[in-house]
């Protein structure tokens, strides 16, 4: 697992996915939560504006990251 720490209170999905180098732009982040290739906490998740926050699980492409405050 990956964790992937944030300085705001929040981080929404699509942005989570290009800050961990997932997608390479916010069109296919877009187009890949939307397909329903993204899970949040063991659900998927077609919300491309979801706010995650610390303690939430991403799962995409067999890849898990975890969502931290940074210290």
């Amino acid at each position: 697992m990956t964790t992937i720490p944030i300085t705001t209170e929040f981080i929404k999905l699509q942005d989570l996915l290009k800050l961990a180098d997932l997608v390479s732009t916010g069109g296919e982040a877009k187009l890949r939560i939307l397909d329903g290739e993204v899970k949040v906490n063991g659900e998927i998740c077609t919300q491309r504006g979801k706010k995650l926050r610390p303690g939430d699980i991403v799962t995409f492409e067999n890849r898990e990251l975890t969502v931290s405050h940074a210290s």
